[in-house]
């Protein structure tokens, strides 16, 4: 899928790992396969290895492979693999957009904007979803009825922990049992991930954007999604959690009429591309009430 930089930069790669899905996805004997790689079980066990001091010689082929720049991260010495990639960066290297006003992204990502239609469906790719189905909630699906779903898929060369996007109280995290998916585009093509995907949500209850659901989806050898906070009050851009192993998806739901997202990621959207964008900073901006 292409993407954008927020400068308006097109970019249209395809890795050895979007290769490889093409295979899984695309013919019967690697749909086979999945039914196995999908697994909770398999993702379980591919992180106990990924937890063991043997894979630790898999950071520095990475780290290569994707020019991870190590100094703006914090100096630790990495025990495993899964320490390396839930690393923490330095702040100085992810500010915070100051202004209160402005919706702030929660996570390093590629992000689309889907507007949800007045029956509470919405498109990602060629696949319908209803935000009933994501939330398993009819009732609280319906407030968010002409509002925004904003789908941050992340990649394995992306920075993994993710922030809350406004000050405001948050509610109980809500756990949604599933199976594993790719978060992919192309797996989108063949199964609807997002309601099949094991993740949890909470409701932040904001003053600026009123209340928004923020929902973690965990993916294929991705079978941990580790959230610090249960209900209470919470800071704009206080770490919320974050991924272990693999690509996965930050879902923020929006009810209608409180924000005006940016014009750049709408537009991108609408053309089917995906807008590079990094923690903290701006997408859009608190409607006047």
């Amino acid at each position: 899928m292409n993407q954008k930089l927020r400068d308006g930069t097109l970019i249209d790669q395809k890795d050895s790992q979007e290769r490889l899905l093409e295979v899984l996805y695309n013919n019967r004997a690697g749909r086979c396969l999945l039914k196995l790689l999908i697994h909770p079980a398999v993702s379980r066990l591919a992180g106990r290895i990924l937890s063991s001091r043997v894979s630790g010689l898999l950071i520095d082929p990475f780290v290569q492979k994707y020019k991870i720049d190590l100094e703006q991260f914090e100096s630790v010495s990495y025990q495993n693999y899964n320490e390396f990639f839930a690393r923490r960066i330095r702040p100085e290297y992810r500010p915070i957009d100051s202004d209160t006003d402005c919706l702030i992204s929660p996570c390093d990502s590629k992000l689309t904007a889907i507007p949800i239609a007045s029956d509470c469906h919405f498109m990602i790719k060629h696949t319908p979803y209803t935000v009933a189905s994501l939330l398993r909630s009819k009732k609280l699906a319906e407030a968010y009825a002409n509002g925004y779903a904003l789908i941050f898929r992340l990649t394995v060369d992306d920075y993994h922990r993710y922030c809350y996007v406004a000050d405001g109280y948050k509610g109980k995290n809500i756990h949604i049992p599933g199976v594993l998916h790719t978060v992919n585009p192309i797996a989108n093509d063949y199964f609807p991930i997002y309601k099949e995907n094991s993740r949890e949500y909470s409701i932040l209850r904001s003053e600026q954007f009123g209340d928004i659901i923020m929902m973690e989806v965990g993916a294929l050898l991705v079978g941990k999604i580790v959230n610090h906070h249960e209900k209470g009050r919470v800071l704009r851009g206080q770490e919320k959690g974050y991924f272990q192993f693999g690509g996965s998806t930050v879902v923020l739901l929006l009810k209608p009429n409180m924000v005006q997202m940016d014009e750049d990621i709408l537009e991108n959207s609408r053309d089917g591309i995906e807008t590079v964008v990094k923690l903290g900073e701006r997408i859009g901006y608190a409607l006047k009430r």
